[in-house]
């Protein structure tokens, strides 16, 4: 009867880590989707157009087609997604003051659950 409590302990503690594992990966995609998110919305603050806006949603779907082994497909997407916003000339041409007033203001894309 001992034995089968040690074991149960040891299978719930690595369902334990593997909770904890999916959590870190979890948040690290919410923290990319977050800057995703800010990015689109300077964007959009721009005027960006929306044929512009494709391009860059298509080039990154072109560059994602085929998934990394060993990387998350999902942050694979919204890593390049978020490196081809900031490439952007409209954020590049963006004078540096008001970019930086823009993300000293709360964040409007946070929702409390």
């Amino acid at each position: 009867e001992l034995q089968q409590k040690v074991e149960e302990t040891e299978l719930l503690k690595m369902e334990l880590q593997m909770l904890e594992t999916e959590r870190v990966r979890l948040s690290l995609v919410e923290e990319k989707l977050m800057d995703v998110l800010q990015l689109l919305q300077q964007l959009r603050d721009l005027n960006i157009s929306k044929r512009a806006l494709g391009k860059i949603l298509l080039s990154t779907l072109e560059s994602c087609r085929d998934p990394q082994p060993g990387k998350a497909h999902l942050f694979e997407v919204l890593d390049t997604l978020y490196h081809e916003l900031t490439a952007c000339e409209l954020l590049q041409s963006q004078p540096l003051e008001k970019a930086q007033r823009r993300q000293s203001l709360s964040n409007p894309l946070v929702i409390s659950c």
